[in-house]
Order: structure tokens, then C-alpha cells, then sequence
């Protein structure tokens, strides 16, 4: 297991669990602005995630199969199974943001004054 996945699948739960919109909105002073921020986070996450598993299925891709050549690979299922069972980007987003790893900023331009 790489150690981004060990990281951030090692205290995130994999089902959801209700938060209290209060606690989100005390960290920013804004619920949108929170929820823009996990979700932020969580796109980053996917994307990392993503390339991390392409570059691992890639290792067992052939490009000169046919498709009577074209067979299972337990080692490319083994990997692919791990990856599902992790939590969503969106949980581990969620879980950095209350554990205050993630760092954002406000833009001090205010554009419409």
C-alpha cells in the first residue's frame, strides 16, 4: 500500500456520518465557504488518487493484445478492489478539514467595493 492511500485511509471512516453544520461553519465563519473548501480538497484528492492507481493499472497494460489475448489479471483486480474500498475523497476532505491539515486563505480583494 503506497503511502498516500496509508495516510489517508488510516483513521477515515468508509461510511458517512452526520456533522453539525455549526462546527463547519465555526472554521471559516461561512458554511459555504467550508463546504467549498472540503470540496476543494476533495477534488485534489481524486485527482491524486487517480493518477496513483492509472500509473499503478498501467504498469500490466499491454498494447499489442488482441482481444483473444485479452485476459484477467488477479494482481490488476487486487489493486483495483483496494482502491474501491477506500473511503471517498469526499470523507477524507472532510476529515482533514476537522483536523485542521487543511490550510486555505481568503483573498483580501475584495472585488465589489
Amino acid at each position: 500500500m503506497s503511502r498516500l492511500r496509508k495516510q489517508w485511509s488510516s483513521n477515515t471512516a468508509n461510511v458517512v456520518e452526520t456533522r453539525n453544520v455549526a462546527d463547519i461553519k465555526q472554521r471559516t465563519g461561512n458554511l459555504y465557504e467550508s463546504i467549498s473548501i472540503i470540496a476543494k480538497r476533495a477534488n485534489q484528492i481524486n485527482i491524486a488518487l487517480k493518477e496513483e492507481l492509472h500509473n499503478k493499472l498501467e504498469e500490466f497494460a499491454s498494447h499489442t493484445d488482441s482481444l483473444e489475448e485479452i485476459h484477467e489479471n488477479k494482481e490488476q483486480i487486487e489493486i483495483s478492489k483496494a482502491y474501491e474500498r477506500m473511503p471517498n475523497p469526499a470523507l477524507l476532505a472532510t476529515q482533514e478539514f476537522f483536523e485542521d491539515k487543511i490550510y486555505f486563505r481568503k483573498n483580501d480583494n475584495d472585488l465589489f467595493s
